[in-house]
């Protein structure tokens, strides 16, 4: 079982476009050897077993390299690869293990490119770089981009480089003059980029002058998303121009655009040399404008292209500014420039709005203040009284890098003097103390109530001994009875005068005390009880 041959080193796989080529090295001496490959692919990065297979196109190859472009359908999942030398019956080990994942590896071929030279200029057309192949890495051609470099075939070349469009013309080009380029496609999104197609030479002709009444200057001015396309007449006789539109994406395709232009609705047959186009504008995509003008003769030209890609084309206008002063506040609102109703300008910007403030008097060193904000209203505080201030605001977007003129200047006076602020004051101070009195008189009141309360329910002292369940025990008392004829008693008090003490007779009193007790009129009791009621 064993063997003198070695294993094949140096595993390289290229990949260009979808062509896979396998290449290795191999160091030993032996005669007669050759080469087999086998691969295996995983569904996904979690798998760890599957299946070796032969690598078709890599079975018993004599030289060091070889195609397997079509053993290979997975461009995006993990590919290993091994290969070993056979002799006869004999085979070495397996080389190492090459692992790769063909996107990644893969490069982007050169374009196809095709070039006509006509009035000066240079057309080109580009195709992809797998336009001719049935299997394709990348399916979507319009992620592609291009890169042309150019140059004066001479010894004092100097190169320029520019993205095109798969459809594009060059001019600016000098007349009579060889040129050679060459194409670059590119994946920005993954940053790849491919190899330069053949260098193709081609001699520009000597430009037909353009005729008088052809649109020249053509420019675009837009202002709060209202576009305005201005061009140049220097024809003296009767010309009317029709300003047609293309939509951007439509160059981005491989196919001819050149069927594909539309007329603007109201620009259409004038004679101005100017068009409002803003109904045909949106913020979702790019324009390309021109100008077609035809004489009375009925002879037509074109005028160059403008490209307008809104929210960079557009110019923002300067907001409107109100003031107004509300106690010591100076209060400033601002309406987005093109007005409240212009939902483009507020929705497609994100504005922010820069506010500068000063007193305006005749003190040059008064300093101007800035302040921004997001929203449409803003304060200021702090101000002096009987004061001129002046405001203006400026508009402005991060995200775009673009912002207004300022707006006009607004200015408005404070109140003279602090009368407001002293009366707020006394307000404060009078309803403090109204608040202390009341609290205060609120608690005496509730003292005063707690102590009744205690007072009557819970006595802090109790009564006498001698007079302690006297209502009781007069409540209780049984010196009448039920069935007994209820009799008056009375008692006579009398009042002892101590001056006339010795005056009275003893013996009179006692008489007078004696009949008293035998009338029986006015007690049945005994001495016992005239004495009790006596004392």
């Amino acid at each position: 079982g064993q063997t003198n041959l070695k294993s094949p080193q140096d595993i390289q796989v290229h990949v260009v476009n979808t062509n896979f080529t396998l290449r290795w090295n191999y160091t030993g001496n032996d005669t007669n050897v050759t080469f087999s490959a086998e691969f295996r692919w995983f569904e996904d990065f979690e798998t760890k077993e599957a299946a070796w297979q032969e690598l078709s196109g890599c079975q018993n190859v004599t030289g060091m390299e070889c195609d397997f472009s079509s053993a290979i359908t997975k461009y995006y999942n993990i590919h290993h690869m091994r290969i070993r030398a056979e002799r006869r019956e004999e085979a070495s080990p397996w080389s190492s293990i090459f692992e790769m994942v063909p996107y990644d590896i893969a490069q982007i071929g050169p374009p196809g490119v095709e070039l006509q030279s006509t009035n000066g200029m240079i057309k080109i057309k580009v195709s992809p770089p797998e336009a001719n192949q049935v299997k394709k890495m990348v399916i979507d051609h319009l992620s592609f981009k291009y890169i042309l470099v150019i140059w004066e075939n001479s010894s004092s070349a100097e190169f320029r480089s520019q993205t095109i469009f798969p459809t594009a013309i060059i001019d600016d080009l000098a007349p009579d003059t060889t040129y050679c380029l060459k194409v670059q496609a590119t994946l920005p999104f993954d940053s790849k980029e491919g190899l330069f197609s053949p260098i193709r030479c081609v001699k520009t002709t000597r430009k037909v002058v353009n005729s008088l009444h052809c649109a020249t200057n053509v420019s675009v001015l837009a202002l709060n998303m209202d576009f305005h396309l201005h061009w140049n007449n220097q024809y003296e006789h009767h010309v009317s121009y029709n300003v047609q539109y293309l939509l951007g994406y439509l160059k981005k395709l491989h196919d001819d655009y050149s069927t594909k232009w539309l007329n603007v609705p109201g620009c259409e047959n004038i004679i101005e040399t100017q068009c409002n186009f803003s109904s045909v504008i949106t913020t979702t995509g790019f324009y390309y404008l021109r100008v077609e003008a035809i004489n009375e003769y009925n002879k037509s030209c074109l005028s160059n292209e403008v490209k307008v890609d809104p929210l960079i084309t557009n110019e923002i206008g300067p907001p409107g500014v109100k003031v107004d002063i509300s106690d010591v506040l100076l209060h400033i609102q601002i309406s987005p420039p093109g007005g409240a109703e212009n939902e483009v300008m507020r929705d497609s910007y994100d504005l922010s709005y820069r506010i500068l403030y000063w007193k305006n008097s005749s003190n040059n060193e008064d300093e101007i203040k800035m302040k921004e904000i997001k929203q449409t209203i803003g304060t200021v505080s702090d101000l002096t009284p009987a004061t001129w201030y002046c405001v203006k605001v400026q508009a402005f977007t991060e995200i775009y890098n673009k912002s207004s003129r300022y707006s006009k200047e607004e200015c408005i006076r404070t109140p003279a003097g602090k009368i407001l602020p002293l009366v707020v004051l006394a307000t404060f101070s009078t309803a403090l103390i109204a608040v202390c009195l009341v609290a205060t008189s609120l608690g005496f009141a509730l003292y005063q109530a707690y102590n009744k309360i205690k007072y009557v329910f819970f006595p802090s002292c109790q009564p006498p001994l001698n007079i302690e369940g006297f209502g009781q025990q007069f409540l209780n008392s049984s010196y009448l009875s039920a069935t007994e004829e209820p009799i008056e008693n009375c008692s006579v008090i009398e009042h002892i005068i101590t001056d006339e003490v010795n005056q009275v007779d003893f013996k009179d009193h006692k008489h007078s005390k004696q009949s008293s007790r035998d009338s029986g009129n006015y007690s049945n009791d005994d001495d016992t009880s005239g004495n009790k009621a006596s004392e």
